[in-house]
């Protein structure tokens, strides 16, 4: 594959992951902080910070398991290598 497509097709590929990301976490914070029939039509003080801390978990949650996939993903690649040298 032509490298500058292979870029492009990472580069499609992330923005869709990360718009499925936030429409994940709109609808799990969304569920959890807001009740189903509003009262008002602005967020009360409570559910603002409910949504703010949902967020800021949510998104602290993914980084974590982004990093904890890169390194699984970097020791598998190493494990390959060697198991690649050692047959070869």
């Amino acid at each position: 594959m032509d490298p500058m497509k292979a870029q492009q097709l990472a580069a499609e590929l992330e923005v869709e992951m990360m718009a499925d990301m936030y429409n994940r976490m709109t609808n799990a914070c969304h569920r959890k902080c807001v009740p189903p029939h509003y009262k008002e039509a602005d967020l009360t003080k409570g559910e603002a910070v409910c949504l703010d801390r949902c967020v800021a978990k949510y998104l602290d949650l993914h980084e974590r398991l982004g990093r904890k996939l890169t390194e699984l993903s970097v020791q598998d690649e190493e494990l390959m290598r060697k198991a690649a040298m050692g047959s070869g």
